[in-house]
């Protein structure tokens, strides 16, 4: 083994595990110490855990018991995003207004998870609520890239991302409403699923946008994120929007696919650099057989603004419960109106009060039909183009993001901000899987900067993104 313990992914963990390479302490310990002495740079972390010595004891017995008939994940040391319950465990959503509260139940994912003997590190950094693309809107503090610490990791998921990036754990699990895994994914040098809407248990995961969100893999690699996929995916009696094998028409997997490109929506923004190696990138999985085909999504370039109709609309539902009277921080005053008023002030940072402001407001009346009801109706459209797409195409690829990280502070216009969602947001919409794998790195004051290439398929088409994302992958 030439690799740290902690540098591995989780195929190759597990078969170090399984040749004796290391422990299962050993790997452990190995991805704690790592933690603890880089996570006062990263804060990637708000809680690194105590060793579950029972756990960790466990895992070594049925791996030593069972040997390759045990669950790949078993001893494997993850991070979760701070928004996925873990009983017993604080789950704040990296917010004031939830600081204190401590989960009563696990996620089904976590469930999931414990049954296949993975361990957990800790919990992992992210944007209030998820609520941003950068991990600048966390209560506790930024996390900090680990490829240029001057830059952000993405989010909301950003400290998921810097936690594998940085090999403070072996692979991680962050939520995706509109882009909040592949957007990291791609700013850390990772693979980032978004599975199909309803693929993936949400019980037990705190609620942003309820018919976005979605949890799914941040790894090392192709494969590892398949093992994580399979173990949390399937339907789930907790969890009503989950769906079962086979509810879409099924896409023949082929081995050479047809990659639909819509260089239309690519004319602005895309930084010329990335552009390059998006360009590159089609070109070599076109050398290895593939074919290349442009298309047409002309609702597309309304997507980003249906979204951010559609999204804080959500936001203000499911936050609404949060007033310090039913749940989470408390503050009093003179009136009942001055203990809502402060607890949501106190409680909430300021982008989460942005966008429950402005969710309020599309689904006020007189607003309602001018604003949330065309949104929803152009999602409907939305998916109705993609679908059409896919009748001739496999897959759809985009450059991940526009640009590689960005400094600290440098989006601080909102709407800067929300643009870097504008190739990711329409999996979301659709509830279509979506996959960010790395396509290389360009250079910014001296740093290589990794960025992803990313792909959407048809609804429980994961195993093609898969293939073309190994394929992506080797080409190198």
């Amino acid at each position: 083994m030439t690799k740290k313990p902690n540098e591995l992914g989780i195929i190759e963990a597990a078969r170090a595990l399984r040749a004796r390479e290391c422990t299962v302490r050993e790997l452990w310990d190995a991805c704690v110490t790592a933690a603890k002495e880089k996570n006062l740079e990263l804060n990637a972390y708000l809680e690194i855990f105590e060793a579950d010595d029972a756990a960790i004891a466990a895992a070594q017995e049925r791996i030593d018991r069972e040997g390759d008939a045990a669950p790949l994940l078993s001893g494997i040391p993850l991070a979760i995003k701070d928004n996925i319950l873990i009983e017993g465990k604080i789950a704040s959503a990296a917010s004031k207004m939830l600081e204190n509260y401590r989960a009563t139940y696990d996620a089904t994912v976590i469930t999931k998870l414990k049954e296949a003997g993975a361990l957990f590190v800790g919990r992992a950094n992210m944007d209030e609520f998820a609520m941003g693309s950068s991990t600048e809107h966390s209560a506790f503090g930024s996390t900090k890239n680990p490829h240029d610490p001057e830059r952000v990791p993405g989010g909301s998921s950003g400290g998921s991302a810097a936690a594998v990036a940085a090999h403070l754990c072996i692979a991680a699990l962050g939520t995706d409403t509109g882009g909040s895994i592949r957007q990291p994914a791609a700013l850390c040098g990772l693979v980032g699923v978004k599975p199909t809407y309803g693929a993936v248990s949400r019980s037990g995961a705190i609620a942003m946008g309820s018919s976005l969100d979605q949890i799914g893999p941040l790894t090392k690699s192709v494969e590892d994120a398949k093992v994580l996929f399979d173990t949390i995916r399937g339907i789930d009696p907790m969890d009503a929007t989950t769906i079962p094998d086979g509810l879409y028409p099924s896409k023949e997997v082929s081995e050479k696919l047809v990659i639909g490109v819509p260089r239309h929506l690519l004319t602005e923004g895309v930084q010329e650099d990335v552009r390059a190696a998006f360009d590159e990138t089609l070109k070599k999985l076109e050398s290895e057989g593939h074919t290349l085909v442009d298309i047409e999504l002309p609702t597309s370039g309304h997507a980003l603004a249906a979204y951010y109709v559609l999204m804080p609309a959500e936001v203000s539902t499911n936050l609404a419960r949060l007033d310090g009277v039913r749940y989470g921080h408390a503050s009093r005053g003179d009136t009942l109106l001055e203990d809502y008023l402060l607890s949501r002030t106190e409680g909430f940072g300021e982008e989460t009060r942005r966008r429950i402001l402005l969710g309020t407001f599309v689904l006020s009346s007189g607003y309602i039909d001018a604003y949330y009801r065309k949104a929803d109706a152009a999602r409907g459209v939305l998916r109705r183009e993609y679908d059409d797409a896919f009748e001739k195409v496999d897959v759809i690829a985009f450059p991940t993001t526009l640009s590689p990280a960005f400094k600290f502070g440098e989006k601080s216009d909102p709407i800067s901000m929300y643009l870097e969602d504008i190739f990711t947001v329409t999996a979301n919409l659709t509830g279509m899987p979506a996959l960010s794998v790395p396509m290389g790195t360009v250079e910014r004051d001296g740093r290589a900067l990794p960025i992803g290439i990313h792909f959407t398929a048809p609804h429980q088409a994961e195993e093609i993104l898969f293939n073309v994302a190994s394929a992506v992958e080797k080409a190198g």
